[in-house]
């Protein structure tokens, strides 16, 4: 009898991850009436027959790679529309910007065609054309390797380009927001990559749509000690999500 009822939570575990791309402990312990330990001791099981991949606080499909640039191109763009909107107008003109790659930066870098004299840094190769066929902004691409998946520049060099630059404002993308308010990446290169665009700027802008609220990716995106941090999404979080961003000190903009 224990056997069966270990098989169905496992089948739910991995049915809900697979909806959701994701699912905390405590979020399946409370759905499947069972312990924290219980639900740990399920994931470790699921991982190891290569089903899931078990991440802090949770487990995420045995997937550790994010979509396509293309394939995330139409998802919520309504909402990456009103993140733009937002985020642009947290710019004055004459900033020195960093955006980084994504489909919500490429929004915001189309939001920014009423500013002046910007001057903007970029590995991405979709912002930067942008900008530089549509808008009068002085543009500056970071070299370095460029990541097909991602339509941008990346690695060492692309790292290295960040330190050259004074900037005032980062605009950041990540992969998940995890239900106690972290920030999650899904490779150490890009995490390690966003990080340096942070510590560089006076000022960095998190850009997240809703559906990266509760998203379990598997690396930390540490945000640099002291350093101001805001998040601007598109829709209020679960206030449980609020309260832990709040005691994160991170700043909430929920765009209109």
């Amino acid at each position: 009898m224990a056997r069966k009822l270990a098989i169905r939570r496992h089948d739910e575990i991995l049915r809900r991850i697979g909806a959701d791309g994701g699912a905390g402990v405590g979020e399946l312990a409370a759905a499947l009436s069972v312990s924290h330990e219980t639900i740990r001791r399920d994931l470790r099981v699921l991982a190891a027959r290569g089903l899931l991949a078990v991440v802090h606080g949770g487990a995420v499909p045995h997937r550790s790679t994010e979509p396509a640039f293309a394939e995330r191109a139409e998802e919520n763009a309504t909402g990456k529309a009103a993140i733009a909107r937002a985020a642009a107008d947290l710019v004055p003109d004459g900033s020195v910007l960093l955006i980084d790659s994504g489909t919500t930066t490429l929004a915001f870098a189309q939001a920014l065609a009423g500013k002046r004299d910007l001057t903007i840094c970029t590995n991405s190769l979709a912002v930067a054309l942008h900008l530089a066929r549509q808008t009068p902004h002085v543009v500056h691409v970071l070299g370095g390797e460029v990541d097909r998946t991602e339509e941008a520049t990346g690695g060492v060099d692309a790292m290295a380009a960040i330190d050259r630059f004074r900037v005032d404002l980062a605009f950041i993308g990540a992969g998940g927001l995890t239900p106690d308010g972290e920030v999650t990446d899904y490779s150490r290169t890009g995490a390690e990559q966003r990080r340096r665009m942070m510590a560089a700027a006076a000022r960095t802008w998190l850009l997240m749509d809703h559906t990266k609220f509760g998203r379990l990716t598997p690396v930390r995106l540490e945000t640099p000690p002291g350093d101001p941090v805001g998040l601007v999404v598109d829709a209020e979080p679960p206030p449980a999500l609020r309260k832990a961003l709040a005691r994160r000190r991170i700043d909430l903009v929920v765009a209109r």
